[in-house]
This record gives structure tokens, sequence and C-alpha cells, in this order.
């Protein structure tokens, strides 16, 4: 009997290594989150959306970033290669998916930054002559060990 409990024994603590080495078997771990979105600026319009973009947005990000909202933000000019693609990429990155749910507090810098519901739609309303969005995604940064 008392073999019997030894064998067992063994058996569950082998079991138990083989299940914590698969946990940590991962050659990597999750960082940050990027959303990622297209735009395509209308014929004439870039530097009107370049304007925008280095005034309104630019204070609204470096707000967030200051309030520990978002990690950091990026422009990216792209070429085209057809008319359905974008030309610009901006990128706005979190620490992790759960930032993303922090919307009260982001609502409250833009409040405070932009101003009003209002005022913020109303700005909205103003950049759709200069840019189609295209689309967007979120990515996440896989980080080796």
């Amino acid at each position: 009997m008392k073999r019997l409990t030894t064998i067992c024994l063994a058996l569950v603590l082998a079991g138990a290594s083989t299940f914590g080495w698969a946990q940590d078997a991962k050659p990597y771990k999750e960082g940050p989150v990027t959303e990622v979105s297209y735009i395509k600026i209308k014929p004439g319009r870039f530097d009107d959306y370049m304007q925008f973009l280095a005034t309104s947005y630019r204070g609204l990000m470096d707000a967030q970033k200051k309030a520990g909202l978002i990690l950091g933000y990026n422009i990216y000019s792209a070429q085209a290669k057809t008319p359905q693609e974008p030309d610009l990429i901006l990128t706005v990155t979190y620490a992790n998916m759960a930032a993303l749910d922090r919307i009260d507090e982001a609502e409250a810098v833009s409040a405070k930054v932009i101003g009003s519901q209002a005022a913020q739609n109303k700005a909205t309303v103003e950049r759709g002559p200069m840019r189609d969005i295209l689309g967007s995604e979120l990515i996440r940064e896989l980080v080796l060990k």
C-alpha cells in the first residue's frame, strides 16, 4: 500500500511539474496594444489635415499621455499604391487591452482639451472634407522572453 501511495504521489508530482512547464513554455509575453488607423487624405487637403494633427490632435494625444491613458502616438506617411489605400497612418499605443476600457477618463480629457460633446462633434464634421477613414485595427506586441 505504501508503495502504491508513493507511485501515485510521484505521478501527481510529475503531472504538476509538466503542467507548470507548459504554462511557462511560451517564449514571449503579451506587450502593449496599438490602434492603427488608416487615413486617405482628400486631394488638396494634406496641409489642412496636417495642421489639425499638429494642433488639436496633438493637444489631445499629449493630454491623454500625461493622464496615463496612452503610452504614445505616431503619425506615418504612406505611399498609396492604389486610390483605395491609405496615405497616412495614425497609431495610438496603450499599455494593454484593459487600458481601452478607460473610456470615462478619456472622455473627461477630451472635454477638457477640446470642449463639450457638441464642440467635439463639430470638429469631427469639419475634418470630414479633409479625409476618409479607411479602417482601423488593434495589434498587440509580443515581447520575446
